[in-house]
C-alpha cells in the first residue's frame, strides 16, 4: 500500500479581490451592479445565487471599494446599526440562513434610507420567499420590493476557469490532463468544484503523490457518491484544447 501520511487540516482562503473574480454570463448581472455603484436602482439590493456562485467574492469587493462592513444577517442588532452604516454603506450576508432578527433588519432598513447609506444583502433564496415567515408586516413588505439581483449556474469555460483558480489558492498548478479528466465528472456547481479540489489535495499530500490525473481517477472511483454513470475518459468532452 502507498505509504501515507497525515496532512494538515489548514485553511486554504478563497483570494477575493476583484481582479480574482472570474466573470462569465452565470454572474455578468451581478458584477454589473457592484460596478455601477452607487448607482444602484434602490439603496437595498439582494444578490441572490447558491452556494460557492460568487456572492461573497462579490460583498468582499463591494466592501474594499466602499469601506462598508460585513456582518451575517443573524447576528444583526438594533443598537449596533448606526455604527454598521458609518461609512455609509453595509454588507449583510446569508440573509434566511439563520433566524432574521425583525427588529434589527427593519431598523437598519429604514435608517439606511435616511442616511442614503447603500446595502448589499447576499442570499441563497430571493427576500420576498422568507415574506410569509415575518411577523413584522412592514418588513415582509420591505423584503417583496427589494430589488434582486441573481446569479445562475456557471458555464463549463467559467468551472474550468475557476477549478484553475481553486487549484492556484493552494498553490498547485494543474496540467490539461487533470482537468480535462476532473470537470466532466465532478458536481456542475462551485461549491462542489471546492470540495473536490479540497479532497484531491488533502489525498494528495495523505499519499504523498504529486496531484495528477491517475489520482483523480482513484479517488472518484473510490468515492461512496461519486458519478456512476460518468463518461469514461475516452469520451469524456475535453474541457480544455
Amino acid at each position: 500500500m502507498a505509504a501515507r501520511q497525515l496532512p494538515l487540516d489548514l485553511p486554504h482562503a478563497d483570494s477575493r479581490t476583484r481582479d480574482d473574480f472570474l466573470p462569465g454570463p452565470a454572474n455578468e448581472g451581478a458584477l454589473a451592479l457592484i460596478d455601477a455603484w452607487p448607482d444602484w436602482p434602490s439603496r437595498l439590493v439582494a444578490l441572490v445565487g447558491p452556494e460557492g456562485s460568487g456572492k461573497s467574492h462579490l460583498a468582499a469587493i463591494f466592501a474594499a471599494e466602499t469601506g462598508a462592513q460585513v456582518v451575517p444577517a443573524a447576528a444583526l442588532d438594533a443598537a449596533a446599526v448606526p455604527a454598521l452604516l458609518a461609512s455609509g454603506a453595509l454588507v449583510v450576508e446569508d440573509l434566511g440562513e439563520g433566524p432574521v432578527p425583525e427588529a434589527a433588519l427593519f431598523h437598519l432598513m429604514n435608517l439606511a434610507g435616511e442616511q442614503r447609506a447603500h446595502v448589499l444583502v447576499t442570499a441563497r433564496r430571493a427576500p420576498a420567499a422568507l415574506a410569509e415567515a415575518i411577523a413584522t408586516r412592514d418588513l415582509a413588505s420591505r423584503l417583496r420590493a427589494m430589488p434582486v439581483v441573481s446569479l445562475g449556474a456557471p458555464d463549463e469555460e467559467l468551472l474550468a476557469a475557476v477549478a484553475v483558480k481553486l487549484f492556484a489558492d493552494r498553490q498547485i498548478v494543474p496540467d490539461e490532463a487533470l482537468l480535462n479528466y476532473l470537470l466532466p465528472r465532478v458536481e456542475r456547481s462551485i461549491a462542489g468544484l471546492r470540495d473536490i479540489v479540497g479532497e484531491l489535495d488533502r489525498e494528495a499530500l495523505a499519499r504523498k503523490r504529486p496531484l495528477t490525473r491517475a489520482l483523480a481517477s482513484e479517488l472518484l472511483r473510490s468515492r461512496a457518491a461519486g458519478p456512476e454513470s460518468a463518461p469514461d475518459a475516452g469520451s469524456a468532452r475535453p474541457f480544455m484544447t
